[in-house]
């Protein structure tokens, strides 16, 4: 990690050549072309730094990027439909317009992550490495994160634009077309392919925290596998299943710890535990303490009157939690203590994120955390398998990585929980139970929308949401949300250069 914050030396050879005339950057006279950047093997490890880099936009994945994943799930959201122009508000509420600049600012940052990536793939190969291996790591890393933001993309938008290579101006107008979401997956499944085949070890060493790894890259395959299975054509899905189950299966063997109890909850998100947690496999890593590279998500979240999270004295809402959230947690759940907190202030009298939390010195008053943000952990693919393994039709294998998830939470395991006549109502099926645990266990980690899409069909999602009281949801109108809602809108200045080729999703 120590080479990872020198991409700022990269800031003027990255050209915004994706998909369409929005991509395009006017090059800089002053500025080193990239056709001439790549000489040696630093150069390359500089520039994959860059795509590391590129993680920690906001509007992209980063800590604070929650807008465009959990604000559109039934875990948070925010009451207040004014501010910005309402803009964020659209998400919650089901109403975004295909003109909302901030579903622009993050489609845009998801393809700077992709054309960062196919700068570097194109740019590596000009270098001569004195080991094959390293060239052949650097690759596997940038194609890490291409397919995880493609994987991010496809599954927001379906079809969409597929770039793999550096576009010149003049190649821009005939790549600006959506790709069928099964071609995307395709490039996704080949990119990942490569990563789990690669010299990349297993787990990346301390000094390397925040790189991606092989373990890293099994998950996330068997997570796109999964996501297959759920969500495309229904002819491939056991071939699809029994291929997640390989890849999820790879990841969790390779775990340094026994049972996940062994790891407590807290620990994960202690941060001056993140460096050596066994549980944390794939992470963005921020600074405590700086004021350019530090995490901002504590105080984000922080209510009025409130030091749990930070030292910084803050006077609004903290992060919202709906209701329906709160209700779900059962009785004695350590995760719900731990995680959320109700306000008393006066302008609050409500819950508000507790999760991720740096009250110590080094933050400062400032709020200059040191959380990291945790894109893949241990939990997240234990409960993937059971989901896998419960869709294979091996119940008892899925149980058992239930039951690990719900030991280290202090509650009865599945056995016995299902003969408590609470939870057989709210939870009849294990299908049910195990998207109830995902849901506890990984609030505010932005996995809940794409959970929703994977255990629904577009129907029976409309059904789920519709039957949520309102007053559970907050202010945003759960009835709003209709089969449209499964995708976003595609942007409207995107539709605009190739209104056939870029076509509108329905519904907008």
């Amino acid at each position: 990690m120590k080479h990872l914050l020198s991409f700022l030396l990269l800031s003027t050879l990255f050209i915004l050549s994706g998909c369409s005339q929005d991509f395009l950057i006017e090059t800089d006279p002053n500025a080193v072309s990239v056709n001439d950047y790549y000489q040696s093997e630093n150069d390359v490890l500089l520039a994959v730094n860059g795509v590391y880099q590129s993680l920690r936009n906001n509007n992209a994945l980063a800590e604070n990027s929650g807008l465009f994943s959990e604000e559109r799930s039934d875990n948070t959201g925010r009451n207040d439909n004014q501010s910005n122009a309402g803009e964020p508000f659209q998400f919650n509420d089901f109403s975004v317009l295909p003109s909302n600049t901030y579903l622009k600012a993050h489609w845009l940052a998801l393809y700077q992550i992709v054309t960062r990536a196919n700068q570097v793939l194109a740019g590596i190969e000009a270098v001569t490495f004195a080991k094959p291996e390293t060239k052949t790591q650097y690759q596997a890393e940038v194609k890490f994160i291409r397919a995880l933001a493609c994987f991010h993309l496809v599954r927001k938008w379906g079809d969409v634009p597929l770039v793999t290579k550096p576009l010149l101006s003049n190649e821009v107008s005939a790549s600006t077309f959506r790709e069928k979401k099964e071609a995307v997956y395709a490039q996704i499944v080949a990119d990942l392919t490569d990563v789990v085949a690669s010299p990349l070890p297993d787990i990346q060493p301390l000094a390397q925290k925040g790189r991606v790894s092989k373990v890293a890259g099994n998950a996330l395959l068997g997570q796109v596998y999964l996501t297959m299975a759920t969500t495309l054509d229904a002819a491939n899905r056991t071939t699809n299943l029994n291929q997640a189950k390989t890849y999820l299966t790879a990841a969790y063997t390779k775990r340094t710890f026994g049972l996940l109890k062994e790891i407590p909850y807290a620990d994960v998100f202690d941060v001056t535990k993140k460096s050596t947690n066994a549980e944390i496999i794939f992470q963005i890593v921020y600074r405590q303490g700086d004021p350019v590279y530090s995490s901002s998500i504590a105080v984000n979240n922080q209510a009025q009157g409130e030091t749990i999270n930070s030292l910084k004295v803050t006077t609004g809402a903290g992060g919202n939690v709906k209701p329906d959230l709160v209700k779900d947690y059962e009785d004695g759940d350590l995760r719900k203590d731990f995680s959320i907190k109700y306000a008393n202030a006066a302008n609050v009298k409500d819950y508000f994120i507790t999760k991720f939390r740096d009250a110590s010195a080094g933050a400062t008053t400032n709020g200059y955390g040191g959380n990291d943000w945790i894109l893949i952990r241990y939990a997240d693919v234990m409960l993937m398998l059971a989901e896998t393994n419960l869709y294979l039709g091996d119940e008892p294998s899925a149980i058992a990585l239930l039951d690990q998830v719900r030991d280290r939470a202090k509650l009865p395991l599945y056995a016995v929980a299902k003969t408590n006549a609470t939870y057989a109502a709210k939870y009849p099926t294990l299908k049910l139970a195990i998207l109830h645990e995902r849901r506890v266990e990984l609030a505010f980690e932005n996995h809940r929308w794409f959970d929703l899409l994977r255990f629904f069909t577009p129907a029976d999602l409309v059904a789920y949401f519709q039957a949520k009281p309102q007053a559970d949801y907050g202010t945003a109108k759960v009835t709003n949300f209709g089969t449209k809602d499964y995708y976003f809108p595609i942007p409207a200045d995107e539709v605009k250069l190739n209104p056939t080729k870029m076509y509108q999703n329905p519904g907008y």
